[in-house]
């Protein structure tokens, strides 16, 4: 198992996964994603949970734009053309999450709007033990507010599903060629029924975790789970946890399993939605199934070693960075670093070769320097 945690550049390389692939007939864009922006207020460094009727002092501590912006976010620092439909707080919070997004991130938001008289929703971050807390306050935008039900062309999108309703956009994509990647969320209402959800039909990948697979599918082996989800859509993703991520691809006859790599969590908040990214962009790279349970885990891992959800989302300068340092180590599995070796023609050769873009700023207010 892969270990050493690294120190993390704070200049990213640019690096484009599809250079390869790329033709004057493309969708203008490479993945698509619709949802609401949070402002996340993240406290790391706290000794335990809070207690009712004492006051706790965090050690560290920002902000960034949260909820569907961490997935977003995570797609674009691994080099894809990212295009997002978001509603937007017409306050402070929502101008900062927009410019952090497009200005920092060079994230489409053409097809984002800014809701008159809509605050931004809001969610405090408190991670302790490798865990997180969080409290959240917002409101549904108004119903004149949808996500658009064309979107635009992509090669891909990623949603997240509901139990017992569809979203129209999803099957307006699919039927335009775009693939269409998938998570879903707890299910409130217990019944754990796949036929809820009904946009599923439409997918080519889904990726529940372990528990979400286990009760969709009825059985009590996570692996046996994925097999049962390749009945319903072409691949199945499971994410194991600390043990890593399970696939199967019913198309292929292909099944893989990769172990978790081992590193010291600082804030989990946005894991999975970095694990989903880095699918996706294997998946459109054309990678095999096992490189793409690698890279994606790999992306989740050092994720966790930062706060924030969309903050701590790596690019390529993190990926190339802790690639040649596992290589470094003595004593290596060398079957481990074999799992990895297809980094080694894509990472940026130079140590650190500065980003092109603006990166967000972790705290409102700051002043920028000129």
């Amino acid at each position: 198992m892969i270990t050493p945690d690294g120190e993390r550049p704070y200049f990213h390389a640019h690096v484009d996964p599809l250079a390869g692939l790329r033709t004057p007939q493309d969708p203008p864009w490479d993945v698509y994603l619709t949802g609401t922006v949070f402002l996340d207020i993240i406290f790391t460094g706290l000794d335990s949970a809070p207690v009712r009727g004492t006051e706790s002092w965090a050690r560290g501590m920002g902000s960034s734009p949260g909820g569907v912006a961490n997935m977003a976010t995570a797609l674009a620092r691994l080099g894809l053309k990212t295009s997002l439909a978001a509603a937007f707080g017409d306050d402070h919070y929502g101008e900062y999450c927009w410019d952090a997004l497009e200005q920092g991130e060079g994230i489409d938001l053409a097809a984002s709007r800014t809701v008159p008289g809509w605050h931004s929703p809001v969610t405090v971050s408190m991670a302790y033990e490798g865990e997180r807390t969080m409290v959240s306050h917002g409101h549904e935008p108004p119903p004149e507010e949808p996500a658009p039900n064309c979107p635009p062309r992509a090669r891909a999108a990623v949603a997240s599903l509901t139990p017992g309703e569809r979203a129209h956009w999803i099957a307006h994509a699919a039927s335009e060629g775009t693939r269409v990647f998938a998570d879903v969320g707890w299910d409130d209402t217990g019944a754990w029924d796949l036929a809820g959800l009904a946009d599923l039909e439409h997918c080519e990948a889904f990726l529940p975790n372990a528990e979400e697979a286990r009760r969709y599918t009825g059985t009590d082996c996570p692996r046996a789970a994925a097999h049962a989800l390749t009945e319903h859509v072409p691949v199945a993703v499971v994410t194991l946890g600390a043990e890593g991520a399970y696939a199967v691809d019913r198309r292929t006859g292909e099944a893989a399993e990769v172990p978790a790599i081992a590193v010291e969590a600082l804030d989990p908040t946005g894991a999975g939605d970095v694990f989903v990214a880095g699918f996706v962009t294997g998946t459109l790279a054309g990678w095999p199934l096992a490189d793409r349970l690698a890279f994606a885990g790999l992306t989740a891992a050092l994720s966790v070693q930062e706060f924030g959800g969309s903050l701590s989302a790596p690019g390529w300068s993190e990926i190339g960075a802790w690639w040649r340092k596992v290589q470094s180590v003595e004593g290596q599995d060398p079957a481990a670093l074999r799992r990895y070796a297809f980094l080694a023609d894509l990472v940026p050769q130079e140590q650190v070769r500065p980003w092109p873009l603006r990166r967000a700023v972790p705290t409102i207010g700051f002043r920028r320097s000129a």
